[in-house]
């Protein structure tokens, strides 16, 4: 069970540093909740590949940083039904 849960952390790291993707593009994607997806990111993958943590780290970091940019353009898209 451990070896399942050491290969979901580096699949989904992977899969967020080739897409940039977000912790909730990565749950939607692999079909588990967001939950586990940071679980898996931010505690588990530390300890199974702390290259992998890092890059992945700094892509979450910046995903944050810019999260406030990205709920303003999506409200601005549906009061103003800009496509």
């Amino acid at each position: 069970m451990r070896s399942d849960i050491e290969r979901r952390a580096v699949e989904l790291a992977e899969y967020i540093i080739e897409n940039k993707a977000t912790v909730r593009a990565a749950a939607k994607h692999f079909g588990i909740s967001k939950s586990t997806v940071h679980k898996d990111l931010s505690e588990r993958l530390r300890d199974y590949n702390i290259t992998l943590y890092a890059q992945v780290k700094d892509i979450l970091e910046l995903n944050k940083a810019e999260r406030h940019i990205r709920g303003g353009e999506a409200t601005r898209r549906k009061y103003h039904g800009d496509n």
